[in-house]
């Protein structure tokens, strides 16, 4: 049988936004009222970790009450289609990928509904809330798993040699603005089609970049369905 060929997907909030979940600052800069360096940085966590973890604490029983759209769904279901195989990239933290149904995803800013250890960085699942004086096996405060400003993103090599085998790539809901992930463009294999799904103006100066001005809902549907039937 003919190796399958692989689409690299790297999603950003537009693509949960779509689902109700709000994307990371508003227009003035701002988080939910709160400065973003107060609530996503070392920082921040520092001077107030009680507003840190109630800021995730909301942010986590949001994503609960939110559902998979039908970008989410297409993705997933396109781990059926003959001929294919599916590597999802996120800087997303829902878990909407998931419970849409796709089993590859790789998630570089980590998750709302796991947490980890201020000391070893050791990963747990996060079933509720997070407060003050919870602590890990080692004793010290968990924090949600969460990559803040200022901090290292671990799994960004795992993600460029993701892309370096992909024999498509598709970006959708991120504005390619934000670093490293906006970097992974530059992995992919030359020759290899980039559709980037995005409604607002594209940025300039991709040489080879298929812009698809629509929602991801309704783009992400379209251009599978043009892979399906140009491959």
């Amino acid at each position: 049988m003919p190796t399958p060929k692989h689409l690299v997907v790297l999603t950003g909030a537009g693509v949960s936004a779509e689902s109700g979940i709000r994307t990371f600052r508003d227009s003035n800069g701002l988080w939910e009222n709160h400065r973003v360096e107060d609530v996503a940085s070392p920082e921040g966590f520092r001077r107030d970790p009680a507003l840190v973890l109630e800021f995730y604490n909301q942010r986590r029983r949001q994503a609960r009450e939110v559902a998979p759209n039908a970008a989410h769904l297409a993705l997933a279901g396109f781990e059926e289609a003959p001929g294919w195989r599916v590597s999802i990239i996120t800087q997303n933290v829902d878990d909407l990928h998931e419970r849409a149904g796709s089993s590859q995803v790789l998630h570089l800013h980590g998750m709302l509904n796991q947490m980890s250890s201020t000391r070893t960085q050791e990963v747990y699942d996060c079933p509720g809330d997070i407060h003050v004086g919870d602590l890990a096996p080692d004793g010290s405060q968990l924090r949600p798993h969460i990559v803040w400003f200022g901090e290292l993103v671990p799994l960004i090599e795992d993600a460029a040699e993701i892309t370096a085998t992909a024999d498509v790539l598709l970006v959708v809901g991120t504005s390619l603005q934000v670093y490293p992930a906006a970097g992974l463009l530059h992995y992919a294999p030359a020759g290899s089609p980039i559709y980037v799904i995005d409604p607002s103006q594209p940025p300039a100066g991709r040489p080879g970049v298929r812009y698809i001005p629509e929602a991801a809902s309704t783009g992400v549907p379209r251009v599978l369905r043009e892979l399906t039937d140009g491959f």
